[in-house]
């Protein structure tokens, strides 16, 4: 039971770290393209979709590097 538990609270920890990191993306996007919290995402997701990339890492790269992941 306190395995599932850990388990559980380390899932959470990851959902809540990856969607930080999301937003960090989305608001480097907003800032530099004066656009919304929406059409951020949108750039983010269309990222992952064409680079076969996963949305996470998406936001890590752009987060880390200043760019977006284009093929």
């Amino acid at each position: 039971m306190a395995f599932a538990d850990a388990q559980k609270i380390g899932q959470y920890q990851q959902a809540m770290d990856t969607r930080d990191l999301i937003g960090q993306a989305k608001g480097i996007l907003m800032e530099r393209y004066k656009i919304t919290a929406q059409q951020a995402f949108v750039i983010l997701t269309k990222a992952s979709s064409l680079s076969n990339v996963k949305l996470r890492d998406v936001a890590i790269h752009l987060a880390s590097t200043g760019e977006i992941i284009t093929q």
